[in-house]
């Protein structure tokens, strides 16, 4: 039987950044239960890299991982307009104080100027001018690529059957054999609590949420240049796509079990008729709908770091909706914590115990 360093169960952006990371530090088995990696969460992003996404305790995180994604090309200007009506005031006041000491430029803007068509009463707006497209196929197969160069196996239609642990380490049992790991990662998305669980680890209590998006054609036709547009309430977001389309979200969170998550049409219904009280057009065509599922802590926060009742036994879930644009900085700090090394120096003043899995006693 193939005896591993690590074993990480999931082969998502968590799963593939963390092996990618681990580089010749470990020896590394990397675990997909689909056909092909990425297929849930990281394979339906709505693909945009945010400072401000996910709120104040996520940002470091997102911050600490823009300098990777723009060197490596994964990264196109955007910007995102943070937009809001008079009942909005006090929250784009709370908005703007949350981020006061990140140094995130967030300029107030008239954001009639920057949206043709947006209805009279949107009359607030926040500019966040450093948000950024993400190329989310292309940085889930680069670090897929960088696994495989630091000589990682990489495994899929391999489903967690269950994980024995023993005084030599984990055996694994999957559908594409069995294996055996000093180290058993959990990385396994909206899944994560089950494999837990088949490896006889206490839940973290995570939950799942389904989020819908909906590719549009507006008429008339959505400006050439226009930013990301988010709503300071959290009622919907949509941003400009190739070819004249739009990308659209009613940002909902409905609960849900791990499953292949499929849009309900109520939902896409919610998302035109909010976009119908921004502005002006019309929408032409709903060209394509999909839903992903978010994946939550009990506090929201991602979840990093070793069990604390199983110590061979490694977090690294519940990254939300922010697994993407977090990739980087969230895989460099596991990796250390895996390896016990010190972490880069792009990551040394983020405090870990944040995201620590003993923060739930």
């Amino acid at each position: 039987m193939t005896r591993f360093d690590v074993a990480i169960v999931g082969a998502g952006i968590a799963g593939a950044s963390l092996a990618a990371e681990l580089g010749d530090r470990a020896s590394v088995l990397l675990l997909e239960a689909e056909e092909i990696p990425g297929y849930h969460a990281t394979g339906r992003s709505a693909a945009f890299w945010s400072e401000t996404y996910g709120g104040p305790a996520i940002q470091p995180l997102t911050s600490a991982s823009g300098a990777y994604l723009a060197d490596h090309g994964f990264l196109e200007p955007l910007g995102s307009l943070h937009i809001g009506r008079a009942d909005d005031r006090a929250a784009a006041d709370a908005f703007v104080a949350g981020f006061a000491q990140s140094g995130i430029a967030l300029d107030h803007v008239d954001p009639q100027a920057l949206v043709p068509g947006l209805r009279a009463e949107w009359t607030i707006g926040i500019m966040e001018a450093s948000c950024a497209y993400i190329d989310v196929a292309a940085l889930h197969q680069h670090y897929l690529a960088r696994a495989r160069r630091s000589g990682a196996t990489i495994l899929t239609a391999a489903r967690l059957k269950a994980a024995m642990r023993g005084p030599h380490g984990w055996r694994i049992d999957t559908g594409a054999g069995d294996w055996q790991a000093d180290i058993l990662v959990d990385a396994a998305g909206a899944w994560a609590d089950q494999v837990a669980l088949a490896a006889g680890v206490t839940p973290m209590g995570l939950a799942a949420f389904r989020r819908t998006m909906v590719q549009l054609r507006t008429d008339p036709p959505r400006p050439d240049a226009m930013p990301h547009v988010a709503h300071l309430g959290g009622q919907f977001y949509f941003k400009p796509e190739g070819g004249g389309r739009l990308w659209l979200s009613p940002h909902d969170e409905i609960p849900s079990i791990p499953c292949d998550a499929a849009p309900e049409e109520i939902d896409i219904a919610v998302a035109i008729d909010r976009f119908e009280h921004v502005v002006d057009w019309r929408v032409a065509a709903v060209e394509r709908r999909w839903a992903g599922l978010r994946t939550f802590a009990p506090d929201r926060l991602p979840v990093i770091g070793f069990d604390p009742q199983v110590p061979d036994f490694f977090w690294f879930a519940g990254q939300g909706g922010f697994g993407i644009q977090t990739a980087p900085a969230a895989a460099m700090i596991a990796a250390s914590l895996v390896s016990n090394t010190p972490p880069p120096q792009t990551v040394a003043g983020i405090d870990r115990k944040r995201y620590a899995p003993g923060r739930f006693g």
